[in-house]
C-alpha cells in the first residue's frame, strides 16, 4: 500500500462526504436480514438437541456476539452462547458445539465463494501477482530459505500435542481445563450430529445460502453510492466480498486493512485508488455502525423483553 498524498486523502474524504448514503442504509437493512437468517439457522441447528430458543433471544444473542467480537477475537461465540444459557437455559457446551459447526459451514461457503470468484475473474486475478497485496505477502517470506519446513514443524507439533494429550488423559482428567476441553469436544460432536438429524433440512440449506447472498447484496448495493463505482456488477461485488472477508478474518474487525483490500481489488477493475479507498471506508463504516447499533440495542432490550415475558408467564400462572 503506497502512502497517500495529502491531495489523495482530501479526495477520499470528499468522496466519502458526497456519497449517496441511501444505498449505505439499504445495505445496512440487507445486513439485518442476513443476521436474522443466521439466527434462524442457529435455532434450527439446536432443535435436534431438544432445545427451541425464541427467535428474539437468538437474534439478539447473535448481534451481541458480533459486537463482542469487535473487542476480542472469538469472544462473541462464547458471549452469545452465554446469553442463551441465561435466558433460554441451554447449556453453553451444547450451543457452543453448534456455533463451531456453524463456523465450519461458513468456511465451506467462503471457500465456494472464493472458487466462484476465481472462475469468474480468472483473467483479472492473475494480475494479483503484480499488486501490492501479493507483493506484501511475498515479502514476508522472502527471507525464509525453506518456507515448507514451517508447515512440517507446525504439523509435527500438532501431532505431538495430540499424542501427549491422548497418552496422559487419565492423569489429567481431574483438571478443570481437561473437563472444559472435553465438554467443548462433546458439544462440537453434538453440533455435528444435529446436522444429520436436522428437522428442517430445506430451511437449513436455504438460510445457509441466503446468509451469503445477503452478504453479496449488501456489498454490491453500496457501489451505487459513488458515481465511479455504480457501473460495477455483482461479480465484482463477489470479489470484494470474498477478499474483504479474508481481511476481516486476518485483522480484528478489518480495521484499516479492509478499505485497503477493497481499494486494491477495485484497482484491478480500473477504479482509481482514491475512489477504491472511499468505497472501502463506506462498506466498513456501514457494516460497523450496524453491528455497534444493533449490538448495543440488543444489550439494552434483552433483559427488558425477557423480564416482560417472565411477568406475563407469572400472571398467567396466577390466573
Amino acid at each position: 500500500m503506497h502512502n497517500l498524498t495529502p491531495e489523495e486523502k482530501k479526495e477520499i474524504y470528499a468522496s466519502f462526504l458526497s456519497a449517496n448514503y441511501f444505498w449505505v442504509l439499504v445495505s445496512i437493512l440487507i445486513g439485518v436480514f442476513s443476521h436474522l437468517s443466521r439466527a434462524i439457522r442457529w435455532k434450527i441447528m439446536m432443535e435436534p438437541m431438544g432445545y427451541n430458543p425464541g427467535i428474539k433471544n437468538t437474534f439478539m444473542a447473535v448481534m451481541i456476539g458480533y459486537f463482542a467480537n469487535m473487542a476480542l477475537p472469538r469472544l462473541g461465540e462464547v458471549t452469545r452462547c452465554g446469553i442463551l444459557a441465561r435466558y433460554e437455559k441451554i447449556p453453553i457446551q451444547k450451543s457452543f458445539g453448534t456455533v463451531v459447526t456453524e463456523r465450519g459451514i461458513d468456511l465451506i461457503m467462503l471457500s465456494l465463494a472464493f472458487l466462484l470468484t476465481f472462475l469468474i475473474h480468472i483473467d483479472k486475478l492473475a494480475l494479483f501477482k503484480t499488486t501490492t497485496i501479493y507483493q506484501n505477502a511475498a515479502d514476508k517470506f522472502d527471507h525464509i530459505e525453506n518456507p515448507g519446513m514451517i508447515y512440517w514443524i507446525a504439523g509435527a507439533a500438532l501431532i505431538l500435542t495430540g499424542f501427549l494429550f491422548f497418552r496422559m488423559r487419565h492423569k489429567i482428567s481431574h483438571l478443570v481445563i481437561y473437563q472444559k476441553i472435553k465438554e467443548v469436544i462433546l458439544g462440537f460432536t453434538e453440533g455435528l450430529k444435529s446436522l444429520v438429524t436436522i428437522k428442517k433440512p430445506f430451511w437449513f440449506i436455504f438460510h445457509s445460502i441466503n446468509i451469503w447472498v445477503m452478504y453479496l447484496l449488501m456489498t454490491w448495493i453500496v457501489f451505487f453510492s459513488l458515481p465511479e463505482t455504480s457501473h460495477l456488477n455483482l461479480g465484482i461485488g463477489l470479489a470484494v466480498l470474498v477478499f474483504g472477508s479474508i481481511g476481516i478474518i486476518v485483522v480484528q474487525g478489518g480495521i484499516g486493512i479492509y478499505p485497503w483490500i477493497v481499494a486494491e481489488m477495485l484497482a484491478i477493475f480500473a477504479i482509481p485508488d482514491t475512489k477504491g479507498y472511499a468505497m472501502g471506508w463506506l462498506l466498513w463504516t456501514g457494516q460497523t455502525l450496524m453491528i455497534v447499533a444493533l449490538g448495543l440495542l440488543s444489550m439494552a432490550l434483552l433483559p427488558v423483553l425477557n423480564n416482560k415475558t417472565k411477568r406475563n408467564e407469572f400472571s398467567g400462572i396466577q390466573q
